[in-house]
């Protein structure tokens, strides 16, 4: 949770952003990003070699798995894994892939049972992995040992009720990955919210073109005039950067609105409050990238994550979650869809007003991207979080794989990650000039 001089001194950062008339001393113009990073395979295949496989991920709410012996398939990731809640209260993940034929352990998309039984020879395991039943087993000969052929295990680590893997078996620990969002992130009641809604859609560009829409206010008075713009004073916005691609933005509501508590996605007052959230989640747009493709506000009142995951090179699969407090016997809180009677069948639903606008131009971003018109990306200040995000993409990768003509040039330093802010001297200098 942050302390009071944080919070005092990010309300004072809002003005000094507000009216400042030039880059901040000592900021590093950002040189163009290179084209073939939305359009190049060659890059796509990096990514999905370095940044996915190595990668902390959402997976799951403990909600989907919820007692013991429950399961789900999930393959976000472009693997087969089970999350499985074992037996022993213990969350873990497996590679859906029986140790035998390689058949899938799991069928059905979720379900319970003390036993994991594959469909094609009935290979079983217990819910730890450990493989327990072969039929037939004397045909395998007296030196066959079972104690080999456990479930291929996936790092599997928590933070609240959330479920994370991480294909890398070598992979730093979650809370070292998440670095200050673990502590900062405390105050949200992460251990407390059920999983309310969790919708997908499939949009035709690259995943990075998708997520960065969400990455920066520069294009709210422009492409949300009627809906954020009114809500988010985009000039007193506040970018954080931390390390390992991680960010934070924190925008107030206009000073002229004659509501309180306005922020970009407003609260329904029949929400249950989170009591531990403090000063700049009640009354601001308060909201973090944690690398690679999780985006979220957060507030007193929800968790609702937008998580991006590439399914080609050019397209994207977006989920849209919203998590909240207990909500009782009251309507079921889905913060970024909304009812689709148009869908064939009913009870479909379509992404909300903010959303389709943040993904309309995408198919045709893309498109145009991929023209010989497309040469590169230059970015402006606003948007240095997309910025310092590709250049955590390039170091994931390895600098040294990375070819010249597709890498980003590493120019934003530790000087301007946190807990470093260089602005802050420069507002305090200012100030006692004045």
């Amino acid at each position: 949770m942050m302390d009071q001089q944080t919070v005092d001194t990010i309300k004072r950062l809002m003005e000094w952003e507000a009216a400042r008339t030039a880059l901040p001393e000592g900021f590093p113009p950002l040189p163009d990003m290179p084209a073939g990073r939305y359009t190049s395979q060659e890059y796509y295949d990096l990514e999905q070699q370095y940044i996915w496989k190595k990668s902390w991920l959402f997976a799951a709410h403990l909600d989907e798995v919820p007692e013991p012996g429950s399961f789900m398939q999930w393959d976000n990731a472009g693997q087969p894994l089970i999350i499985v809640h074992g037996m022993d209260g213990v969350v873990r993940a497996f590679y859906n892939t029986c140790r035998h034929r390689g058949a899938p352990v799991v069928t059905v998309q979720s379900g319970r049972s003390p036993r994991l039984m594959c469909g094609y020879h009935n290979w079983t395991y217990k819910t730890d992995g450990e493989l327990v039943g072969i039929p037939e087993s004397q045909d395998f000969g007296s030196n066959f040992d079972k104690s080999c052929r456990s479930l291929i295990g996936v790092r599997c680590e928590m933070y609240g009720k959330l479920i994370f893997v991480n294909l890398d078996d070598n992979a730093i620990s979650l809370r070292d990955w998440m670095g200050p969002l673990w502590d900062e992130w405390a105050e949200f009641g992460f251990d407390r919210m059920r999983l309310a809604a969790r919708q997908s859609f499939d949009l035709k560009c690259n995943w990075k073109v998708a997520m960065e829409a969400n990455m920066e206010v520069y294009h709210v008075p422009f492409i949300h005039a009627e809906t954020v713009a009114p809500l988010v004073d985009h000039k007193r916005n506040v970018n954080t950067i931390f390390p390992g691609g991680h960010a934070r933005m924190i925008a107030p509501p206009p000073k002229n609105t004659n509501r309180e508590h306005v922020r970009a996605i407003d609260n329904p007052p029949e929400w249950q409050s989170v009591e531990t959230v403090g000063e700049l989640g009640r009354t601001t747009t308060q909201s973090y990238t944690m690398f690679p493709n999780w985006v979220s506000p957060l507030s007193n009142f929800f968790i609702p994550p937008l998580i991006f995951w590439p399914t080609s090179l050019n397209t994207t699969r977006l989920e849209l979650i919203t998590m909240a407090l207990d909500w009782g016997d009251g309507p079921v809180p889905d913060l970024w869809t909304e009812p689709d009677d148009s869908i064939e069948g009913g009870g479909g639903r379509r992404m909300n007003a903010i959303i389709q606008e943040d993904t309309q131009f995408g198919e045709a971003i893309q498109k145009s991207m991929e023209s010989d018109g497309f040469k590169s990306v230059p970015l402006s200040y606003q948007e240095a979080r997309i910025y310092s995000f590709h250049q955590t993409c390039d170091k994931m990768i390895g600098l040294d794989r990375v070819p010249p003509h597709l890498a980003v040039e590493q120019v934003i330093g530790q000087d301007w990650v946190w807990p470093n802010d260089p602005r802050v001297a420069q507002m305090e200098r200012q100030v006692e000039t004045a």
